[in-house]
């Protein structure tokens, strides 16, 4: 006997969540909306690393040493990993406050402020937190109603606020943040590495194609090889310059947001109270120290009141599983059988039997 189990669409937090992102691999995957540029940065990487293993490598291998195309694999490999993770993984958006909570935070604002006259501008909302002795101010976002923590900022792109918030990268397709930043840094300063590789050894299978056949002649047979070194010679210069300054950043425990904002070298000339005084101490702070969890909980189940669909009780879920049995019928002889015409409803009563004596005097 078949058994048909029916199975109810389960809503995930990743569908409902506000904000300007999209989300593949049922929420495991997280990105901008605007990932135009990050393909370009694909075809890029994919295209001229493929040219160079093609052509160049296979004749440095024999050449010079098979070394060459080894480091240059493991290079591409580790540049690709790292983009992926930084492209595919929450940044550290902070999720927005429910109804309940956005209300509460009013009542505390209003209660704080006091009433404000009719034509004059509130105050601006603003708390204060001590961090390292220094007093830093948490601003409210209105569009997440919440006070946000400090080094966070609302990004315009994605719509969300992200914990220690560096930049928007649309060669990343995504925020920069507290839970991608290492990767970000990891992915430039190995692009840098591949770029300059790629580039040195162009040039040397150049130089040493023209010492047979000549220099015209090498770039006729190879046009694959001097698009490569154009690629690479203009993407040489930003891609280094880039890790160059965030390199600078790490060093100071500061993020680009903080940077192009001057909030510790403006007029007030105010420390960073998040910097160690020491480049080791930073520099294992922001990329060895421990990768906070996401606070999104993109893959969990919505309550049933969000969620707007009632799934089954544990005792329906059961009763569905289990199979249906007949109920049980008696084998009756055909004496035993009753007759259909008449139900138990319609059925006389017995009569009561006679008493002793009644019987008796009936006799007599």
């Amino acid at each position: 006997m078949s058994v048909m189990v029916v199975r109810k669409k389960v809503t995930r937090k990743w569908e409902k969540l506000p904000g300007r992102n999209t989300f593949c691999c049922d929420g495991r995957v997280m990105m901008a909306r605007q990932k135009g540029i990050f393909y370009l940065t694909l075809f890029l990487i994919l295209g001229t690393c493929t040219l160079f293993f093609a052509f160049e490598c296979r004749y440095l291998a024999v050449q010079q040493s098979p070394a060459i195309p080894v480091f240059a694999a493991m290079l591409f490999l580790f540049s690709m990993a790292t983009l992926l993770r930084a492209s595919f993984s929450d940044p550290g958006v902070i999720p927005r406050a429910l109804p309940d909570e956005a209300a509460f935070i009013e009542m505390e604002i209003e209660a704080t402020n006091g009433a404000v006259p009719q034509g004059q501008r509130p105050p601006p909302r603003i708390k204060n937190s001590q961090i390292n002795n220094q007093i830093v101010k948490l601003k409210y976002c209105y569009t997440c109603k919440i006070f946000r923590p400090p080094r966070a900022s609302h990004c315009s792109i994605c719509d969300n606020c992200v914990e220690r918030f560096d930049h928007h990268c649309p060669w990343v397709g995504n925020c920069v943040g507290k839970r991608n930043y290492r990767y970000f840094y990891l992915f430039i300063l190995s692009l840098s590495l591949l770029t300059i590789y790629v580039f040195a050894f162009n040039i040397v299978y150049v130089a040493l194609k023209s010492l047979k056949i000549g220099f015209l002649e090498t770039l006729k047979e190879t046009p694959g090889t001097v698009l490569e070194v154009l690629i690479c010679f203009f993407t040489l210069w930003s891609v280094v310059g880039l890790t160059g300054f965030h390199t600078f950043l790490v060093a100071l425990n500061q993020t680009t947001n903080e940077d192009i904002k001057g909030s510790w070298t403006g007029k007030n000339r105010v420390q960073n109270p998040y910097s160690h005084g020491n480049i080791v101490k930073n520099c294992c702070e922001v990329l060895c120290g421990p990768l906070p969890p996401s606070v999104l909980d993109r893959r969990g189940i919505l309550p049933l009141e969000e969620s707007g669909s009632r799934p089954p009780s544990t005792q329906e879920t059961s009763s569905s599983l289990l199979p249906q049995s007949p109920a049980p019928t008696e084998h009756l002889n055909s004496n035993e059988m009753p007759d259909d015409s008449s139900t138990p409803e319609e059925m006389p009563p017995p009569e009561p039997p006679e008493p002793p004596q009644e019987a008796a005097e009936a006799e007599k």
